[in-house]
């Protein structure tokens, strides 16, 4: 979910690690709607530390928003109380620009002529400006800055006569990338973009059925994968009159190829969950497998850099031969609000959450193994702070390809003139930036076949890459005059 500024969407972030803003959770039919949710948004909390809120229904609609994380609020008996009913949608926030304001944290609520509805999204809307901007001309007032209040504004305005049909109508008229979780009186409504770059699953726990962006919130609460929402597919769960749950599963009459997004392998999903019928952790070991048989290195030492880079390390030295060692230990404990309160603490910024383990590093090669690289200043600290431990060589080995394009479909990237990438020449001009002795990327096919075991194919590329290719699968309608230069792969004319 990305916010909107009136005049643009800003994509800046002050950080070196890519973010992902939203994760969503839904349940119908359980009598521990509200407690489930918050559970199922504890496990997805990677996903967004900014917010989170969730919205329930017992004959009228409760809702909880709070700043802060999952554990902070919704473990309180007394929130939970104020959160009956037996169908529940629930989401956890990370925001890319746009004010951070109570207003914006999802779900968003409507009382429409149909009856309130409530929606949750992840993801980014790339028509999602030019709409609003089409709603405000109308004279309707928008009550935040989210685009995700596009969905609702349309819905309102669809001519079919039942909120679902309401709610199909309008998110055919979106584009990008999204999953979506919405609920009104009596129904629980999931939603995937038409190529599905955007993860969400299907499970059931005690014969009710569970919406989520990863099945890691499944798991968490003992509940039962059924399947992966399918792109385009949009599946409505009704409760009859007797209790029963009625499953509707509506799919687009000319389906396209499903185009998941790389970087939940990458980056974004937790190692034990299960994205797209594939393990990620067991892609992002192949990942550090395939690094190691592409850039082989002479070294003593394989270390992580935690926590994502751990799954690829520990590939990276079964293929090579070389010991894994936890060499950088990270510090769990560090609160946001202290991290960087001055400018001579941010100067302490990496070592307040990483500390070099000595022991494993002192006079010993070493092979620092990361998952990506957006700007390259945290490696740079990174780097420093191995070799302060006393290591006489330092190699850093990347589990994915390098960084050029921005994304617009749900990752808070930088611009692509502050990408390290698009920065210097070549390679050996990044690892000199870097201060490391080598450095080298997974390339494309490595990455690849890590994850879905067979090279890319450029004619049609199996999974969303734009990233790494400047392939973008999607029209960039927000984006007109701001993406010269960009290469775009539309695949359909829509709406």
């Amino acid at each position: 979910m990305t916010h909107l500024r009136a005049a643009e969407i800003h994509d800046e972030i002050d950080g070196d690690t890519l973010h992902e803003e939203c994760g969503v959770f839904g349940i119908l039919g359980h009598p521990d709607a509200a407690t489930l949710t918050a559970l199922g948004l504890h496990a997805l909390q990677h996903r967004g530390q900014e917010a989170a809120g969730i919205v329930t229904f017992d004959g009228a609609f409760h809702t909880e928003k709070r700043m802060g994380l999952v554990g902070d609020h919704y473990t309180d008996p007394a929130i939970l109380a104020k959160l009956p009913g037996t169908i529940s949608i629930g989401h956890t926030r990370y925001s890319t620009t746009g004010e951070v304001a109570l207003r914006n944290v999802q779900p968003l609520f409507a009382e429409l002529e149909v009856g309130g509805i409530a929606i949750a999204h992840n993801g980014n809307f790339t028509n999602g400006l030019t709409l609003r901007r089409q709603i405000i001309a109308t004279g309707a007032i928008c009550q935040s800055t989210s685009d995700t209040e596009v969905v609702l504004h349309l819905i309102a305005r669809s001519r079919h006569s039942s909120t679902a049909d309401r709610f199909i109508d309008a998110i055919r008229q979106m584009e990008g990338g999204y999953a979506m979780v919405a609920m009104t009186r009596t129904k629980l409504i999931a939603a995937r973009d038409p190529i599905g770059i955007r993860p969400l699953v299907m499970g059931e726990l005690d014969g009710k059925p569970i919406f989520c962006s990863e099945t890691c919130a499944l798991d968490i609460i003992g509940a039962k994968y059924i399947r992966d929402v399918e792109n385009g597919e949009v599946i409505i769960c009704e409760t009859q009159p007797d209790g029963s749950i009625q499953i509707d599963a509506r799919k687009p009459a000319n389906q396209q190829p499903e185009r998941l997004c790389l970087f939940e392998y990458v980056y974004f999903a937790r190692p034990d969950s299960v994205v797209g019928g594939r393990s990620v952790y067991v892609a992002r070991k192949n990942m550090g497998i395939n690094l190691a048989k592409e850039s082989p290195v002479e070294a003593d030492v394989v270390v992580p850099v935690p926590d994502g880079g751990t799954p690829a390390a520990l590939g990276f030295a079964q293929a090579s031969g070389i010991p894994f060692e936890y060499g950088i230990i990270r510090n769990h404990y560090v609160g946001r609000t202290f991290i960087e309160p001055t400018q001579q603490i941010r100067a302490f910024g990496v070592k307040l959450k990483h500390s070099a383990n000595r022991a494993m590093i002192e006079g010993k090669r070493v092979v620092l193994v990361d998952d990506s690289i957006v700007r390259g200043t945290t490696s740079l600290k990174i780097v420093q702070m191995i070799r302060d431990a006393g290591a006489t060589e330092v190699h850093i080995r990347v589990a994915s390809p390098m960084i050029f394009y921005p994304d617009f479909y749900g990752i808070d990237t930088p611009n692509a003139d502050k990408l390290l990438a698009n920065q210097y020449n070549d390679i050996k001009a990044m690892a000199k930036y870097i201060g490391a002795d080598s450095l080298e990327f997974l390339t494309i096919d490595g990455l690849y076949r890590a994850v879905g075991g067979e090279d890319r194919n450029p004619a049609r590329p199996q999974f969303t890459d734009h990233y790494f290719t400047g392939d973008y699968p999607t029209r960039l309608l927000d984006k007109n005059g701001e993406t010269a230069g960009l290469k775009l792969s539309v695949l359909a004319s829509k709406g």
